[in-house]
Order: C-alpha cells, then sequence, then structure tokens
C-alpha cells in the first residue's frame, strides 16, 4: 500500500451505508467516507451525494497503521463549504451584547489569588 495521508486520488464508490460510502482505490485496497466528511455541515441522506458505481476525487485524512483502514473526505477539496440551515455559525456568547470573555478577564485575578492562597496554605502545613 503505498497511500499516504493528504493524497488526492480518484476512487469509485462500492457500497452505501447511512454511516458512509466505501470506495475503492484500486483492486486490492478500500477506503471509507464517513458521512460527517461527505460537506461542511450535516449531511441529511448521503444518498444525495453519491452513488454506487460513481467515480470521485476524494483525500486520505487518516491510515490506522494497524488495520491499514483508509478514512477519506470529500469535504475537505471543496473550497467553499456550502451554508445550509444546518451549517451556521454559532456563539457561544451573546455577540449583540459584546461581552465576549469579559467575565473571564474580570474573574481572572481573583482566582489566581485564590489559587495563590490555597498554595501558600498547602505549602505551609507541610
Amino acid at each position: 500500500m503505498g497511500y499516504k495521508i493528504g493524497n488526492i486520488i480518484e476512487g469509485r464508490v462500492t457500497g452505501i451505508q447511512p454511516y458512509g460510502a466505501f470506495i475503492s482505490l484500486d483492486d486490492q485496497t478500500q477506503g471509507l467516507i464517513h458521512v460527517s466528511e461527505v460537506q461542511s455541515g450535516y449531511t441529511k441522506n448521503i444518498h444525495n451525494f453519491l452513488e454506487v458505481g460513481q467515480k470521485v476525487k476524494v483525500q486520505i485524512i487518516d491510515i490506522d497503521e494497524y488495520t491499514k483502514k483508509i478514512s477519506l473526505s470529500l469535504r475537505t477539496l471543496t473550497e467553499h463549504p456550502v451554508e445550509t440551515a444546518y451549517h451556521r455559525k454559532r456563539y457561544f456568547t451573546n455577540r449583540n451584547k459584546n461581552i465576549g470573555f469579559r467575565s473571564l478577564e474580570k474573574n481572572m485575578p481573583i482566582w489566581i489569588s485564590e489559587a495563590i492562597d490555597y498554595l501558600l496554605k498547602e505549602s505551609n502545613e507541610k
């Protein structure tokens, strides 16, 4: 097997399951495109993107050295990911309030002081 992570090769879809598609890379070697590697965002039905017998250009993203299983991706080859209802930027803070990490900045000196006090107390007890 002369394949390496990062290689971009052409293969043929040999089987499709809900979790991914099996791709024949040559006569002896198969790989798997996991459903999460079909496109950016959520893939509800892999059959909307691939069909058995179809030729596809894929990128090798992992090779398990022990089992020799090859993980493939279509997603890494797309330049502009498709924005869907399932694939939108999510914010962990309210961007309209513009607070970001301000709460961390405010509490950090308190936490550092508490940690120093605790460490000093622990060292004095020994």
